[in-house]
């Protein structure tokens, strides 16, 4: 979906760019019914009929269902894009349905791509849509890529961040880029060749755990559809050739104060192009601590197992509930190693003793558990997709 959010440089200047042409050539002339549908497009000066041609002949591919993907989804159909290719591993849960307004509660449990193709087709029966329910790799990203002339990247995670700004560099095609979090939106177009790419604003990841995800860290469901809506008007604008794009500019929208600013943003000098696709490298790496999934959890409290549970979600979160018989130890004050609270609790526990952390989604506890490890508690787990993943385990 969306969630991580970094702060580019403000003091980068823009670099002298390409003012490009329409991105793609008129498809056939416009049927008496789509000369209807589409009035209000063909009105516009900038766009006309020969534009809404070019858009009915695009092929755009938008990565991920979610939050930002929901509103390009809608708007690009509703616009007339000829085909809309979308990918996606996950499956619908109850949290989407705040802010991923494509789907809705009778697509609970069924996969994104299949709830989203019937949303096109309701909206737009005109548009071609493919689907792809797997996640973007390096395996199969140039393959994706190349049938299309334009992506939207509404990734929720890193790698496929950088997987999609590196498939779009070797292969020459311009991605429209949004994150999300909280209250506060990015939105730019990266282009090799033409301007910067998302390597060039952001050069490397965050540590692991850095940056929260929205799961962790919360986002306002209308942001999705501000940001989104951005994106699908650049698109639009890209598919055409008209007006000034996102490109070497990266807007930047306050929700809480009602602002947007732009930062101007380049290609990094020297850098050395893509011409491969390679796992982006992180700051630091680590080996994956130990952990137990949720069923394992349960087995063990209902056979009364010793066992310490720390919960290091902040008090706002557990109104999603409780795991029984946790003790909560908010993350936001494990920043300099296990905090006092913490030390209190553990005072006088044997260090063998097993202590199951959790969180949201499991990235905060792992790094709650290294801490403990590294403090001589050889026996703290991570609980596999935190609380999340506890609430949907069945019960007897």
């Amino acid at each position: 979906m969306t969630g991580e959010m970094m702060t580019p440089d403000p003091m980068m200047k823009p670099s002298r760019l390409v003012e490009p042409g329409p991105l793609v050539e008129p498809g056939p002339p416009l049927t008496p019914d789509q000369a209807v549908r589409y009035s209000r497009h063909t009105l516009l000066p900038e766009v006309g009929e020969l534009g809404q041609r070019r858009i009915r002949n695009a092929k755009v591919l938008i990565v991920g269902a979610g939050g930002l993907g929901s509103p390009t989804i809608m708007y690009l159909a509703a616009a007339g894009v000829g085909t809309i290719g979308v990918i996606d591993p996950d499956t619908v849960d109850d949290s989407n349905l705040q802010r991923q307004i494509v789907h809705s509660q009778a697509d609970v449990g069924r996969a994104k791509v299949d709830s989203a193709r019937e949303r096109i087709q309701a909206l737009n029966p005109d548009v071609e849509v493919r689907t792809y329910r797997e996640r973007l790799e390096a395996s199969n990203a140039l393959s994706i890529v190349g049938d299309y002339d334009l992506v939207l990247d509404g990734a929720d995670n890193f790698p496929t961040r950088y997987l999609v700004s590196d498939a779009c560099e070797i292969l020459g095609i311009p991605e429209v880029w949004g994150s999300l979090f909280q209250f506060d939106g990015q939105v730019s177009v990266f282009w090799a060749g033409r301007g910067p790419t998302y390597r060039d604003v952001f050069p490397s990841p965050p540590p692991p755990g850095a940056v929260p995800s929205c799961a962790e860290g919360g986002i306002i469901g209308a942001l999705c559809g501000a940001i989104g809506s951005v994106m699908a008007v650049e698109a639009v604008k890209l598919i055409c050739g008209v007006g000034t794009p996102l490109l070497g500019r990266l807007l930047v929208f306050d929700a809480l104060s009602m602002a947007w600013r732009e930062v101007k943003v380049r290609p990094q000098p020297g850098r050395a192009p893509v011409t491969s696709l390679v796992p982006a490298e992180p700051v630091e790496s680590a080996e994956p601590v130990a952990g137990i999934e949720p069923g394992t959890l349960l087995r063990w409290l209902d056979d009364d197992r010793q066992v310490l549970l720390l919960d290091v979600r902040e008090p706002v979160e557990h109104v999603v509930g409780t795991i029984p018989g946790a003790v909560s130890v908010p993350w936001s004050g494990w920043r300099n190693g296990p905090p006092a609270a913490l030390l209190d609790v553990l005072d006088g526990r044997d260090r063998a003793e097993v202590i199951v952390v959790h969180c949201a989604s499991g990235i905060r506890s792992e790094q709650a558990v290294r801490l403990l490890l590294q403090d001589g508690w050889r026996q703290a787990v991570n609980l596999y997709g935190g609380f999340a993943a506890w609430a949907k385990e069945p019960r007897p």
